[in-house]
């Protein structure tokens, strides 16, 4: 049995141009259905990460045992296919061409958090262990919009809390409180594995990143924005979005437009 539990949107066509998407971290393979709305004529597969909705919660949750199970997923996809990825997933999708550069058509990074300062990695870390549960949906839901989903379309944000907010003592925590669907340890691991140095797309991969310029600090450092000028200049294109980290929300369009480009 896969270790990852997949979502799949879209025609059910062998000739329908194939997306593989990877949320972020503390998200979900569900979110991706927005874009499927955009995009009807793609098949789009959507796993839930390892420790997040209803994959295994089990470790270890490093970048390799992330991309072993995304590899039972991929061996189940028939046809070369496009990645689109939000923040960490966008480590994992660089990571990912690499082990099968003849696999991957062509990726779509979305703000793709990956070489982070450690020190701020630490930070980020301490302070979203510390403040893991909620005492109300409501609650949450003001927690996410400090988180920068303060622009996220309301319904967006409601449909969030239905789908991915549990009763505390579901998720394996205290009970009395809310929680997201998202082991609290492969969260604390995340943050320390995106705080290993930065990784480059395969070069000869059409490569589209996406940089949120409303994130400050950035998440996609200009280290990592300079070694694709220097190194990957004729397959990196990078694109500014004016807006906050959660870009597929934020900025449909421009990702519908991406992903569609690079079929």
């Amino acid at each position: 049995m896969s270790a990852l539990h997949v979502h799949r949107f879209g025609p059910d066509d062998a000739d329908a141009p194939l997306v593989l998407a990877l949320h972020g971290l503390t998200g979900h393979g569900q979110r991706w259905a927005h874009l499927a709305r955009d995009l009807p004529d793609h098949r789009i597969v959507a796993p839930d990460l390892l420790g997040h909705g209803d994959s295994s919660w089990a470790p270890p949750w490093s970048y390799e045992a992330h991309l072993d199970a995304i590899d039972e997923v991929v061996a189940g996809l028939a046809a070369p296919f496009v990645v689109v990825a939000h923040s960490f997933g966008g480590a994992l999708a660089i990571r990912l061409a690499q082990r099968h550069p003849e696999r991957v058509r062509a990726l779509v990074l979305l703000d793709p958090a990956q070489g982070l300062d450690p020190a701020r990695a630490l930070e980020i870390s301490t302070a979203s262990m510390a403040h893991w549960t909620y005492a109300s949906p409501d609650a949450a839901r003001e927690g996410k919009r400090a988180e920068g989903w303060y622009a996220v379309p309301p319904e967006i944000l409601d449909e969030e809390i239905a789908v991915h907010l549990r009763p505390s003592d579901q998720v394996g925590l205290p009970p009395g409180a809310f929680a997201w669907r998202v082991s609290q340890p492969a969260a604390a691991t995340a943050w320390s594995e995106m705080a290993r140095p930065f990784e480059l797309p395969p070069d000869g991969i059409p490569t589209d990143v996406v940089v949120a310029d409303r994130v400050e600090p950035p998440l996609v450092s200009a280290a990592f924005l300079d070694a694709c000028r220097r190194e990957r200049a004729e397959s990196v294109r990078v694109h500014h979005a004016d807006c906050e980290h959660m870009v597929p929300f934020l900025e449909p369009a421009l990702v519908a437009r991406l992903v569609r480009a690079a079929r």
